[in-house]
């Protein structure tokens, strides 16, 4: 679509919209590495490592402002240890990793021929289970 002075251009730049969270301080677009959330009722500032997620009484903030905050008189800033290095995956994320591999092969051993079929007791032996789906189990009722 065209307009009379040429082409017709997004109203926002598409660099604006990012999947990093941005320092909320205006005019501050570093990424941010710590968030801050006030406690009224005990007068405190916490500064600590990024939120899970943004949440709308939080402030999250980049390091240069991290390190610059300063709390109104009265008030005690508590800073918890914040690592600003490039975040690295844990020894759980990993093992989360190597557990969804698995299970994403588990499906085509089974249509492999695996004893998972009705009454056999699936592959671990239980003589309750009946059949499997993915990670979850039908087991028969203690009663029958």
């Amino acid at each position: 679509m065209e307009s009379r002075r040429g082409p017709l251009k997004s109203a926002v730049p598409s660099n604006v919209v990012s999947p990093v969270r941005r320092c909320s301080r205006t005019a501050c677009g570093r990424p941010a590495v710590a968030t801050l959330t006030y406690v009224y009722a005990d007068s405190t500032a916490v500064l600590g490592p990024l939120a899970t997620y943004a949440e709308p009484h939080c402030y999250d903030l980049c390091s240069e402002h991290s390190e610059r905050l300063t709390a109104p008189r009265g008030w005690e800033v508590v800073r918890l240890a914040v690592d600003t290095g490039p975040p690295r995956p844990s020894g759980d994320d990993l093992e989360a990793l190597a557990n969804a591999v698995r299970e994403a092969a588990r499906p085509q051993e089974r249509a492999s021929g695996g004893s998972s079929g009705p009454g056999t007791g699936g592959r671990e032996g239980d003589p309750r289970e009946v059949s499997r789906r993915g990670h979850l189990r039908v087991l028969r009722s203690p009663d029958s």
